[in-house]
């Protein structure tokens, strides 16, 4: 409530420090977030198991969405995966790394590493595409420390982002209930050019009855968050924000869809500076509220 108050009151804001600022302005509504808990430890599957899958909850998506992270072991066990999420686990380094502090990150790899070892999963799930692309490089953060390098390539072998997961499973299992509304998906740069993974998130979008996928113009350009960016670079980042906003507005979405925390925020800071209402929600939310047959953002 404080923040959002406080985003009203412009005369205010702007005479904020730069940075204290733009925390106010790319902070979420947590109530949701809030409403939500932590995931269980371990998520049965939905008849015969198919996958055995070790799920990252992250640090953000665990403050601020946790909802998201609720979705996703709904999703990733109605179609048939065994879910483990360890409550001892932490963070996986990404935002030290994305702030060039490679020694603070290795100290959060090395206990995540030795968490998920004990766990006999197939493959280790992330919802959050910066995070997924920074444990993809363990093994290169690793090279040159023999007692790790080995270890650490085999957890980044193991990583996958959950539209990677969901799309690999082949024919969905859990029926999909109609939704009809037209989803613009927005590439977010770590899981498109990081990691390569464009039509996944796509296919399963496009699978769900009724959904129309509408195209952004300049799909591939950067939102603005790029990790810290938005926060270490604020005006440029708002600039990038800004014509995203734009090119979105043009395609005349009911939602926006993509699969990084950091872009979520930066999306719905950008249509609220253009004053637009414009919902931002990740792709698993979607995919959720068509296997329940709820409406998006019902719990």
């Amino acid at each position: 409530k404080l923040v959002n108050s406080l985003r009203t009151r412009t005369r205010l804001l702007s005479l904020l420090p730069p940075k204290l600022r733009n925390l106010i302005v790319l902070a979420p509504d947590a109530t949701r977030a809030a409403a939500a808990g932590a995931v269980p430890e371990r998520t049965a599957a939905a008849g015969t198991p198919r996958l055995r899958a070790g799920f990252i909850t992250g640090c953000v998506q665990q403050v601020f969405f946790s909802h998201v992270n609720e979705a996703t072991v709904r999703v990733l066990a109605a179609e048939g995966c065994d879910v483990v999420a360890p409550r001892s686990q932490g963070c996986c380094g990404a935002l030290a790394l994305h702030s060039g502090r490679d020694g603070e990150a290795r100290t959060f790899a090395r206990a995540l590493i030795e968490t998920f070892e004990k766990t006999d999963v197939d493959v280790i799930v992330i919802n959050a595409a910066g995070c997924g692309s920074s444990m993809k490089t363990y093994g290169e953060l690793f090279r040159d420390d023999p007692a790790w390098a080995a270890r650490a390539q085999a957890f980044a072998a193991k990583v996958r982002d959950v539209t990677e997961v969901l799309a690999s499973l082949g024919a969905p299992r859990a029926p999909r209930n109609r939704l009809d509304m037209r989803i613009a998906y927005h590439d977010a740069c770590h899981l498109a050019h990081a990691q390569g993974v464009r039509q996944q998130p796509r296919d399963l979008l496009a699978a769900i009855p009724g959904v129309t996928l509408v195209p952004i113009a300049e799909s591939e350009i950067c939102c603005g968050s790029a990790g810290i960016f938005n926060l270490v670079q604020p005006e440029m980042a708002a600039t990038l924000g800004a014509r995203k906003a734009a090119n979105i507005a043009d395609a005349k979405p009911d939602i926006v869809a993509t699969t990084n925390p950091g872009c979520m925020l930066q999306i719905s800071a950008s249509a609220r500076a253009a004053g637009v209402n414009q919902p931002v929600v990740h792709v698993v939310e979607v995919l959720d509220a068509s296997i329940r047959g709820h409406a998006l953002g019902q719990a």
